[in-house]
């Protein structure tokens, strides 16, 4: 085996095989424009008509939950995450039906958090943990369909015949994590006691509904987007300045040969939006991708835990519905970006040469969950597996509420991104 635990991996490989792996990740940028399939179908904003039923189309690859939906949910530490698979993009039934996807007041399974949880798994554990915690989430899911079916029996009905069925459930998978780590390493302790869950508000914490209702559908499109924001104060004030000698060759869209951009993933266009506010450099945001897998195997679940800083993760306007670039950078009232972070995995076809960027990634995924600050804390994404063998390069990048990467004070600062290898067997 070339790496047998991850506590045998040394400092300097784990460094050695992130900065290889940074050398292709920022393709991914420009890559997210093609992660989703758009068309008329999905445009929900209001000056628009709702397009026929039969105009809606399949999703792109990846681009939604293996639970069905365009949105999923994972209780963690107290909070819900959400998790938005192909940036807002909508399965045919919630096209046809005219769902958004979006969490909203009603009510949903909570479980403890398993995988915040865990020791260092050992390498030779891995597979099978990562198979169980899979397991934990269909468990939740499965719930959750059956709460929203038949939810209004009553509490006495929800109790005995959803939760404590899914209690013993959730026990047999915990006993078989932990035997599988005891096989290899230090026992886990207190697993047992994670198995209750319970029915817990969905509710909203101003990511959905102030991004798809407040900035991006309604108002950041037209009005926002291409006809007010670069002309006056970015296209008249800022032409007059020397550009560090060379002269500034366009700052707004008045002289481009494009079409307006309109909201929607679709290049050859010119956005007008502004920039927006940019933070001092001590308040730019960062990540780091903190636990990952070194080997899966093909359609092996797995996990990677990712620790965000001066990212507030509370602003996400649909891309798959007209919120790309259409919204400026905001700030909070501590100086910190208002946004989510990405993740995308991706097979490399080449350990030499760059990665076409138009090419979809096997999985991708939006996270908000109405958190993060100052101070540096963590969230577990679950990804159902990859279905190639070879070499998978992961990425996470923080955006604002409109898919950008956020601005820094200095332009010697790295962008809020991370990115590791992973073997597919």
């Amino acid at each position: 085996m070339r790496r047998s635990t991850r506590a045998r991996r040394s400092s300097g490989n784990a460094r050695s095989k992130r900065l290889l792996a940074v050398v292709g990740t920022l393709v991914v940028f420009g890559g997210v424009v093609a992660v989703t399939q758009i068309s008329s179908a999905q445009d929900r904003r209001t000056n628009k008509p709702r397009p026929a039923a039969g105009q809606c189309v399949e999703p792109s690859p990846g681009s939604t939950a293996p639970t069905g939906s365009s949105t999923s949910r994972t209780w963690q530490n107290g909070r819900w995450v959400r998790n938005h698979w192909g940036d807002g993009q909508q399965t045919i039934p919630e096209c046809e039906d005219g769902k958004d996807g979006t969490v909203g007041t009603g009510t949903a399974i909570a479980c403890p958090d398993v995988t915040a949880k865990l020791p260092q798994v050992p390498a030779r554990a891995r597979a099978e943990v990562d198979r169980n915690l899979a397991q934990l989430q269909s468990q939740i899911a499965e719930a959750d369909r059956r709460l929203a079916a038949e939810g209004n029996k009553g509490e006495a009905f929800i109790r005995s015949a959803i939760l404590q069925p899914l209690r013993d459930k959730r026990r047999a998978v915990l006993d078989r994590i932990t035997s599988a780590i005891d096989r290899v390493g230090p026992r886990p302790q207190g697993l047992a006691q994670l198995a209750d869950c319970q029915v817990q508000p969905t509710g909203n914490t101003g990511g959905n509904n102030g991004g798809n209702n407040g900035g991006g559908n309604n108002g950041g499109g037209n009005t926002g987007g291409n006809n007010g924001g670069g002309n006056n104060n970015g296209g008249n004030n800022g032409g007059n300045a020397p550009g560090a000698g060379l002269g500034v060759l366009a700052n707004d869209c008045d002289e481009s040969r494009l079409q307006p951009h309109d909201g929607f993933q679709i290049g050859n266009r010119c956005v007008s939006t502004e920039f927006g506010e940019v933070g001092a450099a001590a308040n730019n945001p960062s990540l780091l991708i903190t636990q990952f897998p070194d080997q899966v195997g093909r359609n092996q679940a797995f996990t990677l835990r990712v620790s965000t800083r001066n990212l507030v993760r509370d602003r996400f306007l649909a891309a798959g519905q007209g919120g790309y670039y259409v919204e400026s950078s905001l700030l909070n009232a501590q100086g910190l970006v208002r946004g989510h972070f990405h993740t995308a995995c991706r097979m490399l076809d080449s350990l030499t040469t760059p990665p076409e960027p138009q090419e979809v990634p096997a999985f991708f995924v939006a996270t908000e969950d109405g958190r993060g600050g100052a101070q540096p804390d963590e969230v577990t994404i679950q990804i159902p597996g990859l279905p190639e063998a070879g070499t998978a390069q992961c990425s996470v990048w923080a955006g604002d509420g409109s898919h950008r990467l956020p601005m820094m004070e200095r332009a010697n600062q790295t962008p809020a991104f991370d990115s590791v290898r992973i073997d597919v067997n």
